[in-house]
């Protein structure tokens, strides 16, 4: 009787312990992205006491048993630790750690159903950013294939053509043409990019900007860029001679003092006008008032400066490196033939008097020194045509340029060189009648041609001469 008690108090006492266990333990958690996911329900166990199965739903014994009870489980319900399961009794301690692998079993196969869907959902996630990635790669590579790009060597003194005034010129390009035109902002890079969607619209592009190049190096609004010239500023008397032409035109008994007079300022000038005053005095504009050199439309600015006294022989529009390259090659390809035109003699020259280009003395726009060949043979003529033609023919001449006749000629005084800033008037001319009355007879002197240089303007080196870019040796002794 009370064995029979003491049994039916332990498994009494067991089977609470067993449904606080199982109705207490959940699935693990697992935090998965299921879209449409939602809780769901565990069944409890029961285990009997005489080491058989357990069984799931109620299957009747002679033993006592107990009931399987339904009792929802929320995934977000705190896990209940293993630690604090089998700390209650020792006895017990094994029947709860048998119930949580129990739970645990079946969390297992609510894991594993819920893993397929879940790699499914992770691999379509995958894949979708893949295919957007792969639509976002091919049509790069698309826009890649299909974008198209040249450069042209247009030259950087033609950049503000293309651009035109306030990139209209660019502008209307673009618009036409629907590419993009990259004009570099330093003038030291020559070259243009030209982009487009098609190679067509790039080379429609482009033949828009060769037409607009045409027409600029025609137009006077584009200097020449080179020359070939014969230095005459190589000795020193020559020079000398012309510092002092220039001194006493404009006043100046100091040397010094002439080379640091404001040429843009006139009154200064008339202030200085002393040994001018009586070229001056020669030309009254009005009984009772003597003209200033202003009035005249003399300033230093128009005087040549010493330091680059020269023979001119051909004017060159050389706008890009290449055309630079070419002109280089040409002067020295030609080195026997010109030697040949001198018959291998050394050139001497006379300069004397002073001529006006264009126009007269009262208004003149340049003031030279004609150039006499020591012994009149036409040497010196004959090796500037040979330079000539082979230019010519190398294409690097403009079509005016290549008609007009050679004259050759050392240029003093030149309008053209005014500098603009403080002036009241626009003196394209200037009154040379005093000046050819004091200089018309003038003896510059002989000086011997010793080469020809390509020149570029503008630039000058360290001695104040233009910048040479290539050479052409005369013989400077007879063979």
């Amino acid at each position: 009787m009370l064995a029979s008690s003491c049994r039916s108090l332990f498994n009494f006492r067991v089977g609470r312990v067993l449904k606080f266990t199982c109705t207490s333990l959940k699935p693990l958690n697992h935090h998965l992205p299921l879209p449409g996911h939602c809780d769901y329900r565990v069944l409890s166990y029961s285990v009997n006491m005489d080491g058989r199965k357990h069984k799931r739903s109620g299957v009747h014994h002679n033993n006592k048993k107990l009931n399987p009870v339904w009792r929802p489980v929320s995934k977000l319900s705190t896990q209940v630790s293993s630690n604090e399961e089998c700390s209650a009794l020792e006895v017990t301690d094994k029947l709860a750690c048998s119930s949580t692998k129990i739970s645990s079993a079946q969390d297992d196969i609510e894991m594993a159903s819920a893993v397929p869907e879940a790699t499914k959902f992770t691999t379509c996630s995958s894949a979708s950013q893949d295919n957007e990635e792969d639509k976002g790669s091919e049509g790069e590579t698309v826009l890649l294939t299909e974008k198209h790009s040249i450069s042209v060597e247009v030259g950087a003194s033609l950049h503000r053509f293309i651009r035109g005034k306030g990139g209209s010129t660019q502008k209307m390009i673009e618009d036409e043409t629907g590419v993009k035109i990259k004009i570099p902002l330093s003038k030291k890079e020559d070259s243009i990019i030209i982009e487009g969607l098609s190679s067509e619209s790039v080379s429609r592009a482009s033949e828009k900007i060769q037409a607009i190049i045409d027409e600029a190096v025609k137009s006077p609004s584009l200097d020449y860029s080179h020359f070939i010239s014969l230095p005459l500023a190589i000795h020193p008397e020559l020079v000398d001679k012309l510092v002092n032409f220039q001194n006493s035109i404009l006043g100046i008994t100091d040397s010094s003092q002439g080379e640091n007079l404001d040429s843009g300022s006139n009154e200064d000038e008339d202030q200085k006008l002393k040994k001018g005053s009586d070229v001056a005095v020669e030309l009254k504009a009005e009984p009772s008032k003597s003209p200033t050199l202003s009035d005249l439309g003399i300033e230093k600015s128009i005087f040549i400066k010493p330091k680059t006294f020269h023979l001119t022989v051909l004017m060159l529009k050389l706008w890009n490196k290449d055309r630079v390259h070419a002109a280089t090659e040409v002067l020295q390809s030609i080195s026997s033939e010109v030697m040949e035109a001198l018959d291998n003699r050394p050139l001497s020259i006379r300069l004397k008097g002073l001529n006006c280009m264009r126009g007269s003395f009262a208004k003149a726009g340049v003031l030279y020194a004609p150039v006499e060949e020591i012994g009149n043979e036409g040497r010196l003529l004959r090796a500037c045509q040979v330079i000539i033609d082979a230019f010519v023919k190398a294409g690097l001449v403009l079509e005016k340029d290549a008609n007009q006749k050679l004259k050759l000629h050392a240029t003093v005084m030149n309008a053209s060189h005014r500098k603009r800033r403080n002036q009241k008037r626009n003196f394209s001319t200037f009154d040379a009648r005093g000046i050819y009355k004091q200089y018309g007879s003038e003896d510059w002197g002989e000086c011997l041609i010793r080469e020809a240089h390509l020149s570029q303007r503008f630039v000058f080196d360290d001695k104040g001469y233009y910048h040479c870019c290539a050479s052409l040796p005369f013989p400077e002794i007879c063979k």
